[in-house]
């Protein structure tokens, strides 16, 4: 198969490009990336012989029409999409610009060369829960409370109009929040570990009790090769990780991991001499509480028994298993997050 993946060279478009070649020896692989802040040339593997890197805008129809008809298009992989809440509050045109104009431009693009597409989305269009109500289903009414998560909505039903308007081949995966290498340093778990690594403070939106469910990216990205494999056209596939945090007590797990592999590999200490385990402190004596987010949803959690049944997904990382490895990963490629901390609001 040749595969375009939109946003290819971000955290979990990478993740995705890296499991599919894996996953799938012989595919062609193309990556049409515009490397903004998110995107990296380092999380993909770039020497590999049947992956190629196109850096341009979503957003430009000519080039999108190009890249199809150069790569003989067969599937487009949609990651491409500003994600973070913080940046869609205090600038939310460049939300609507990608998210909504960009997935606009490639729906018309897949429905002119008859190719088939998949979505990725989030559970955040569904809104907010509170601590008892049950999980999200793939028919729960959206009610997105941030500009990203309205962003991401409006894209949801462009993507829905176009299979029951054109008969467009497509399908979409809600997914919970995402953890595991190559995660931009602005997202709460990479964020904590590197901000500990430096000895910066640990902020903590207000008191720390709002609830996410937490996904490992290597199973985010088996669960969307399950859909595209044996999803229906039209269907909306939630995939979570079934692994509800609070805020607050995910942080200190993330602490605890830290500290511990301080304490497994004493080298640590000299590498990051500003960690507080360097100094034989605790690591959550950097935990620091700040102003909320406006805004901010209390609870996040999806029900996967859709895509358990229809498409075989389960998760299988659990997660203190997937939060060491994603912190022994930040720990080991410290070449490859610092450059980044610059670009971080």
């Amino acid at each position: 198969m040749n595969l375009l993946v939109t946003g290819g060279a971000g955290f979990i478009g990478a993740n995705f490009v890296r499991y599919w070649l894996d996953a799938h020896p012989g595919d062609r692989v193309t990556v049409l990336d515009a490397l903004t802040y998110a995107g990296n040339r380092s999380s993909l593997p770039l020497g590999h012989p049947l992956l190629e890197l196109v850096v341009g805008d979503i957003g430009d129809e000519a080039l999108v029409d190009e890249v199809i008809e150069r790569t003989s298009c067969e599937l487009i992989a949609h990651f491409a999409a500003e994600s973070h809440v913080d940046r869609s509050i205090t600038g939310p045109a460049a939300f609507l610009r990608t998210n909504i104009m960009g997935t606009h431009v490639l729906l018309e693009a897949a429905r002119r060369h008859k190719v088939r597409f998949h979505h990725i989305s989030t559970d955040e269009v569904y809104g907010s829960l509170e601590p008892e109500a049950p999980p999200f289903r793939e028919d729960t009414p959206f009610a997105p409370n941030s500009p990203y998560s309205a962003s991401k909505a409006a894209s949801d039903h462009l993507v829905r109009a176009y299979v029951h308007t054109y008969g467009l081949v497509a399908t979409t995966s809600n997914c919970s929040n995402n953890y595991g290498p190559y995660q931009f340093p602005e997202k709460l778990i990479p964020l904590c570990v590197t901000n500990l690594l430096k000895g910066l403070a640990l902020p903590v939106y207000g008191d720390g009790r709002n609830v996410r469910d937490w996904l490992y990216v290597e199973d985010h990205c088996r669960g969307i090769d399950l859909v595209i494999a044996r999803g229906q056209p039209g269907e909306t596939y939630n995939l979570g990780g079934c692994n509800e945090w609070k805020n607050l007590d995910l942080v200190r797990e993330v602490c605890a991991v830290v500290d511990a592999e301080f304490a497994a590999q004493p080298a640590w200490k000299d590498k990051y001499p500003s960690a507080p385990p360097a100094q034989d402190l605790p690591s959550e004596s950097l935990i620091t509480f700040v102003k909320d987010r406006p805004g901010h949803d209390l609870r996040y959690a999806v029900d996967t028994r859709k895509a358990q049944s229809e498409v075989g997904y389960t998760p299988r990382h659990a997660f203190p298993e997937g939060l060491r490895k994603t912190v022994r990963w930040f720990l080991n490629h410290e070449a490859w997050w610092h450059p980044l901390l610059a670009q971080r609001p």
